[in-house]
């Protein structure tokens, strides 16, 4: 069965790459908390915070054993600014959050673009705080799931879905400071993050769902879906070794359902491929979604 770390870290691996390889390649050291301006506490847990940030053998920053869950603005310019929201949920399996490949770029990217973006950080389980244990145990976990055939069968989510809905409360509440509409709330979530996301909009009521969601490299499984659902923008890899190649039976089940639905497939860019990954069409992920999100009149301005 597949350990939850190992949802966020296939996407490094190869199925040839034996156990000694892939050791070096999930290394973790230890770094300073990354300090994130503007965060707000969501104040859905307790007051004592154990997290740990860690810098990966390629270089990007995760966090893990995350008890406070928090909130960052990273909004547009007044130049540029639509009116419209998005927060952004990094995946990790729920065991971590790898927020220098579905975080902060993709929140910066899209304040770039007019929408106001907001990272959420939201609780995790508990990891090991030993990185060395930490890293032959997960490069073990890899070499054994990358030759399952089967998706993940335990992950758990700890609190997400409920600091995703505080999270959707906030911005919501903030819509006169932060100069956005509080109908034009959405979500972009990856992974794990895209579970959340989901978890946020089939388990709440109409007043606190978002009213848009981008759901990229989740599940495909087929849901119940509730016929005021809001509309979905999916996408993944055909080669994504948890999801991939098991239909799109999520897909179908919205569209049965009577609501607006778009999926990209890729041909190639396996999980956790974040903004894009280099040399596939994967790349074209974020200005399609910003086109998706302007031809439903989200980027008018307010």
């Amino acid at each position: 069965m597949l350990h939850v770390v190992t949802f966020a870290l296939l996407a490094l691996a190869t199925p040839q790459s034996p156990p000694d390889d892939l050791s070096k390649i999930f290394t973790f050291e230890r770094i300073a908390p990354v300090a994130e301006l503007g965060a707000i506490s969501l104040r859905t847990s307790g007051s004592r915070s154990t997290e740990i940030w860690d810098r990966m053998g390629n270089g990007q920053r995760i966090v893990r054993n995350v008890t406070l869950a928090t909130l960052t603005p990273v909004l547009p310019s007044p130049e540029k600014a639509t009116g419209t929201a998005v927060i952004v949920a990094p995946g990790g399996g729920f065991s971590m959050l790898s927020m220098d490949n579905e975080g902060w770029p993709v929140a910066r990217w899209l304040a770039d673009h007019g929408v106001a973006a907001f990272v959420l950080k939201y609780r995790l389980n508990a990891s090991t705080a030993d990185e060395t244990k930490l890293s032959g145990e997960i490069a073990r976990l890899v070499a054994a799931a990358t030759t399952s055939k089967s998706g993940p069968s335990d992950l758990r989510d700890p609190a997400a879905t409920e600091d995703a809905l505080a999270a959707l409360d906030v911005v919501r509440a903030g819509a006169t400071k932060w100069g956005i509409d509080p109908k034009r709330v959405g979500m972009l979530g990856f992974s794990a993050g895209a579970i959340t996301t989901m978890n946020a909009t089939l388990g709440a009521d109409d007043a606190r769902r978002p009213d848009f969601i981008g759901y990229v490299y989740g599940p495909m499984s087929a849901m119940a879906v509730p016929a005021n659902a809001p509309p979905m923008f999916a996408a993944l890899a055909m080669d994504d070794r948890l999801f991939g190649g098991r239909g799109s039976a999520l897909i179908d089940s919205w569209h049965a359902a009577g609501r607006p639905v778009e999926l990209h497939l890729y041909e190639s860019g396996d999980h956790g491929f974040g903004m894009g990954k280099p040399g596939t069409t994967s790349t074209m992920l974020m200005p399609e979604f910003l086109l998706w999100m302007d031809s439903r009149g989200l980027l008018k301005r307010h």
